[in-house]
């Protein structure tokens, strides 16, 4: 065994927010601007790092320790770990900047220290570049359950019951799914050539004759990561889950621990198994009626769902599993589909959870009958909640509507009577989105009949460091919804491996 320090920048990338991180841990409460400059900083740099690699990739990846045979620690970005690592970077420096601002009333409430939850908030940021920047299954591996740990601290943050409730049951679903990842990762070591991602897959003569039996560990991989990608029935944890400060239920459960399930499975299906052993079989169908079982599910869920967050919660669970549909069609066009839902839904849900979140920070409600009236007294709040709200119900103009479009264009194309089901329950989402997010926004600027101004009077925007994120999310919504052109060419480069 040996570690390859030839090329240092992939560690720097991944240890430098982990070990700056640590370094959070030990500022005291009697430094919180120190500490609030730092770990902005640390967080910065290591975006402005991210983006610097990514648009200076090095040709091959690169073996930072060598085991033996397959089983190396290899960091890499191709064309799709470009992508997760470039939407992580450029939401997770405005994540912390609303943090300083949110944290500041959930310390004061709970009394808990600020510097626990933004060390394992900075650490988590590395580890998930770990998982984008990961050229192989054994790596990808590692860093997907180093991400279980290290979010645990933040999801039992106030340590309430409530809190350590949801920790247990998050702990007990993502163990239970890293093992069926495990078997995943035996098999295809065992069965493939090689464990390095290879567009196409990786199964070489030595598969042959096991088809059935690889299409069956491909089930087990797909629900598996699919735990973290809240594939019913297994997506019990993540409304749960919503007790963790907003922060966290923003960026972690709406973007990067969600979206690291989402990624892992478009990585085992494409890169590793590879769609022509599993299109066409039960290893398609199967997986493909609970998602599109799901897509109705969250929606039906939120519906009901009168509690802020866990309504956001429920809608993330449903718009999850658009991009696993978009993954399942098995196909060029799916695949630009999921990739682009998967980042246009990073940027509408953070916009939406952030939004909740500072209604609950500056007014203390967590209820949507309790929220008559206050859009007008927070006016940029709301209006960052509508756009995303209209763009997540897939209204034209806005990012919603591209990554729908091309997952349903890319259902049609596949002439899979299933995806055309699928289609059906896209529709029907839709529909459910209008009613469970329109709802928020109408009783918050139009309330019901008997309504007291007065009830609302000292209700205001929150201060700088949760605007600026709120019109960063609302211009980014915008500019993808009317130019998307590029990204969308560069998706079409990254599904036939030309990025």
């Amino acid at each position: 065994m040996g570690i390859n320090i030839s090329n240092v920048w992939y560690l720097v990338l991944v240890l430098f927010p982990i070990i700056a991180g640590c370094g959070v841990l030990l500022f005291p409460k009697t430094k919180r601007t120190a500490m609030c400059v730092y770990t902005e900083a640390v967080t910065i740099l290591t975006s402005v790092l991210s983006f610097i690699m990514l648009f200076n990739r090095p040709a091959e990846p690169i073996t930072v320790i060598d085991f033996v045979g397959k089983y190396d620690v290899v960091f890499g970005f191709d064309g799709m770990g470009s992508i997760f690592a470039g939407l992580i970077s450029f939401l997770w420096p405005l994540a912390s900047l609303y943090a300083f601002d949110y944290m500041k009333h959930e310390a004061n409430e709970k009394s808990c220290k600020e510097s626990t939850f933004f060390g394992f908030y900075t650490m988590t940021f590395g580890i998930t570049l770990g998982i984008a920047a990961s050229a192989n299954l054994l790596t990808m591996y590692v860093f997907y359950e180093l991400l279980t740990l290290v979010t645990v601290p933040l999801i039992i943050f106030s340590l309430k019951r409530e809190a350590v409730l949801a920790t247990r049951t998050y702990l007990y679903y993502s163990l239970g799914g890293a093992a069926f990842g495990f078997v995943t990762l035996v098999f295809l070591a065992n069965y493939g050539e090689t464990l390095a991602f290879t567009l196409g897959g990786v199964l070489g003569t030595g598969a042959e004759g096991h088809e059935t039996l690889l299409r069956l560990i491909y089930i087990f991989g797909f629900f598996g990561f699919g735990v973290k990608a809240a594939v019913f029935p297994l997506s019990g944890w993540l409304p749960k889950a919503g007790v963790a400060p907003t922060p966290v239920t923003a960026l972690l459960h709406a973007v990067a621990v969600v979206k690291s399930g989402a990624f892992a499975i478009l990585r085992i299906t494409y890169f590793c198994f590879g769609t022509e052993l599993l299109r066409g079989s039960f290893a398609q169908f199967v997986p493909m009626i609970f998602v599109i079982f799901t897509i109705v599910y969250g929606c039906s869920q939120a519906v009901r769902e009168r509690h802020f967050k866990r309504r956001l919660a429920y809608s993330t669970v449903s718009n999850l599993s658009y991009v696993l549909f978009g993954c399942l069609i098995m196909s060029p066009a799916g695949l630009i589909g999921a990739l682009a839902h998967m980042v246009f839904h990073g940027i509408m849900k953070i916009c939406s959870f952030f939004g909740a979140g500072a209604v609950i920070a500056y007014t203390h409600k967590e209820y949507v009958y309790e929220l008559d009236g206050i859009g007008r007294k927070m006016p940029v709040t709301f209006a960052a909640f509508t756009v995303a709200s209209l763009a997540l119900m897939g209204v034209p103009g806005l990012a919603g509507f591209i990554s729908k479009w091309n997952l349903a264009t890319a259902a049609v194309s596949s002439g899979n009577w299933l995806a055309y089901i699928g289609i059906g329950a896209l529709l029907v989402s839709a529909l459910l989105t209008a009613i469970y997010m329109l709802q928020v926004v109408i009783r918050a600027f139009f309330p019901e009949q008997g309504f007291n101004p007065d009830s609302v009077a000292k209700i205001h925007d929150p201060n700088w460091k949760m605007l600026v994120p709120f019109i960063v999310f609302i211009i980014a919504i915008v500019y993808f919804g009317i130019f998307s052109g590029g990204f969308i060419g560069l998706l079409e480069k990254v599904a036939i491996g030309l990025f």
